[in-house]
């Protein structure tokens, strides 16, 4: 990540991504990487990720890919938000988690995140609509 990019996200706090426990791996405007261990507090039963934070997760990248997109003083807000489960993430494994962008206009943007198990099974397709603000 550029030292650009680090700032503006430092400037942009993420409480509900660190309550979930989310490790940003990298941030360029065409690519959010994170990734998320599955604990207790993110289960449902029997001992998988629930797919909320699954969502949540995917949520929070699509979110910073287009706030890296925005113009200065611009927000963003998600409208809608689609989600194919695939696969489970059991406890004590990661959620590894890629955003692109299918589309990035001036007043809708469109990502893709694609979450994975450890080992690469696809676990989730999560494609949302971030409405610029």
């Amino acid at each position: 990540m550029s030292d650009e990019i680090m700032e503006r996200l430092r400037k942009t706090p993420l409480p509900f991504a660190e309550l979930l426990g989310l490790e940003l791996v990298s941030a360029t405007p065409e690519c959010v990487e994170a990734r998320l261990p599955v604990r207790k507090e993110l289960c449902t039963v029997p001992d998988i990720m629930h797919g909320g934070a699954i969502m949540a997760l995917a949520d929070t990248l699509g979110a910073i890919g287009t706030v890296l997109n925005l113009d200065r003083g611009a927000s963003t807000t998600t409208v809608e938000s689609k989600t194919n489960f695939l696969a489970a993430i059991p406890l004590g494994e990661t959620a590894h988690a890629v955003s692109t962008p299918v589309h990035r206009g001036r007043k809708l943007m469109v990502w893709q995140t694609r979450i994975s198990r450890d080992g690469g099974k696809l676990a989730a397709i999560v494609t949302q609509t971030q409405l610029v603000l």
